[in-house]
């Protein structure tokens, strides 16, 4: 997987990494930002209750 991402990005190695790195960061931001409070919407709330 890695070498088709590798192979996909035209440009020197020094500029593929830099564009990998972007990439990454921009999947973990989207992740982060949206999917994750989405699904934890579908999860049924809990009742959670601690005695004191």
């Amino acid at each position: 997987m890695f070498s088709l991402l590798w192979r996909f990005f035209p440009g020197p190695a020094w500029l593929r990494v830099i564009v990998l790195l972007l990439v990454a960061v921009a999947i973990v931001y989207a992740l982060i930002t949206y999917v994750y409070p989405w699904v934890a919407l579908q999860f049924p709330a809990e009742e959670v209750t601690v005695n004191s």
